[in-house]
């Protein structure tokens, strides 16, 4: 079974709409039946196989009641059912790397103050309008991230009502959607960490 899914292993739908009490008390049962203490009087195969159990359960579990980690690896098992990984790990590498169009100003103006913050630092001085203008900026990236947040469970909305009705156009809209707006959130983390590591 190293093959399961992590949705098939709950017995749940390729959906992104989880819920989550019923996923932790589905957990529980589990847990309790695959514990390999339970098996300590087998025989080493099925041991091995009670261990190997548990822990794909504990990893299901932990991806699926985190709403990002779902869409992540909902969005991993789609491409591995397109068989287009290479393909997809290439143009995924080069989002990553790339500044989200509606984010470049704003990126290349905090670049600029990082690079002044850290020379002062280095000079040992103290820039409080520099330190006020980061915060803005921290506060910014912030309230983009709580919208990004908004958008992607909308976009969750979309996909399921979409796998319902068998529509699949209209769920490839949706991962286009998802893909790109967890890359914005990825690189909007990475420049909330960059600003507190400049204001530390």
């Amino acid at each position: 079974m190293p093959d399961q899914n992590y949705f098939a292993f709950f017995d749940l739908p390729l959906k992104l709409d989880v819920d989550v009490a019923s996923l932790e008390k589905q957990f529980y049962i589990l847990s309790r039946r695959l514990h390999p203490d339970r098996f300590a009087s087998r025989p080493v195969a099925e041991q091995e196989a009670a261990l190997a159990q548990s822990s794909l359960l504990n990893d299901a579990y932990r991806t699926l009641k985190d709403p990002i980690l779902r869409t992540q690896y909902l969005l991993k098992l789609e491409e591995q059912s397109k068989a287009a990984t290479d393909a997809a790990r290439a143009t995924g590498e080069q989002k990553r790397q790339t500044v989200p169009a509606e984010l470049l100003e704003e990126v290349f103006e905090l670049n600029m103050q990082l690079a002044e913050m850290r020379a002062a630092r280095k000079m040992g001085e103290d820039e409080p309008e520099l330190r006020r203008d980061l915060m803005t900026a921290k506060d910014s990236f912030d309230g983009k991230m709580v919208e990004t947040q908004a958008e992607l469970e909308r976009l969750w909305s979309r996909w399921d009502n979409a796998a319902d009705s068998g529509d699949t156009a209209e769920k490839a809209v949706a991962k286009g959607g998802m893909v790109a707006l967890l890359n914005k959130r990825s690189y909007l983390r990475n420049l909330v960490r960059d600003v507190n590591e400049a204001l530390e």
